[in-house]
């Protein structure tokens, strides 16, 4: 039993030696790999760093500190509306509230410029000259904010249009048997378009976590239409007290279909007080020249021959 014990303890101790040794080269050949890779890594970086252009390796990153800075020093309620405001654009350009900001200071800076060389330019005078910087100053401040405005409204108006055919097979979709997300689905798939695009945004936000209320508010945050606030305030209202949502749908796809058509006709009531300034401007002056020209001239002609 002793020679057992021994042998076993020799056996093992010389099996814990060997180990221990191959397992510190292991761990040396671990840290030479590591290093080795490192400098590979770096070796290759810096040769594509090498090959990159002087915008990508020293302006860019200049620009990304600078919008980094920028951004700390902006607001945050004002970071808000802007980026509200974008959101009810559509996000032109993939801009954020510190893009914005950016190309705001940037015209700021460039119009007022602009407007001198062109003032200089045309030797105007000193006091014209200062009226054209001012203009710059105000053109740059505004001129951004007048583009939000602008992408804003044609977003609303393409929204508008769209909201009928939308509601309509929504409510079909309803009425067949599919439940409401389900019926987004389906005219998601089926309709292109702004108000499209809003429905698929909100089906992603509630995949990610959102409630359906959540959602529908983003919706009716982002898109400035009256029809379409007082549609997700109907659906918001009839799942909150338990209302058929079919119901629902269909009374309102009747009241947009009634705004729609009144929309018409007061189009089509503005359309001769529209059509009045191009005919005193341009269509009688033409038809009193035709019609009245050769009397004209034989009345001049008489009254030179008496």
């Amino acid at each position: 039993m002793i020679y057992l014990s021994l042998f076993l303890t020799v056996a093992l101790g010389s099996y814990g030696f060997l180990s221990l040794k191959s397992e510190k080269k292991h761990r040396v050949q671990d840290r030479l790999d590591f290093f080795l890779l490192n400098e590979q890594v770096t070796k290759e970086e810096k040769v594509v760093e090498k090959q990159l252009s002087f915008f990508k390796r020293f302006i860019k990153p200049l620009f990304v500190d600078y919008k980094k800075s920028f951004k700390k020093k902006m607001p945050g309620e004002k970071e808000a509306k802007i980026d509200r405001n974008l959101q009810m654009a559509g996000n032109p350009f993939n801009m954020i509230a510190v893009d914005f900001r950016l190309v705001q200071t940037v015209s700021i800076f460039i119009l007022p410029f602009i407007f001198l060389g062109y003032g200089i330019l045309l030797n105007a005078g000193t006091g014209i000259v200062v009226v054209f910087v001012l203009l710059g100053l105000l053109l740059g401040f505004f001129c951004p904010h007048l583009y939000l405005k602008q992408k804003t409204k044609g977003r609303s108006r393409l929204a508008l249009r769209e909201f009928p055919d939308i509601l309509d097979l929504l409510t079909v979709s309803l009425e067949a048997g599919l439940g409401f997300d389900a019926a987004v689905t389906k005219v998601v798939a089926k309709k292109e378009g702004v108000l499209s695009k809003e429905f698929h945004r909100c089906l992603e936000e509630i995949r990610l976590g959102k409630t359906r209320r959540e959602g529908l508010s983003g919706i009716r945050e982002r898109l400035d239409v009256d029809e379409i606030k007082a549609f997700i305030s109907s659906v918001l209202q009839a799942e909150k007290l338990g209302i058929g949502m079919v119901q629902v749908l269909r009374v309102q796809s009747n009241e947009v279909r009634d705004q729609r058509k009144q929309r018409a006709e007061e189009i089509a009531m503005k359309a001769p007080i529209k059509m009045l300034f191009p005919l005193v401007l341009f269509i009688f002056p033409s038809l009193f020249i035709v019609l009245l020209g050769p009397a004209v001239i034989q009345f001049l002609e008489t009254f030179k021959n008496s």
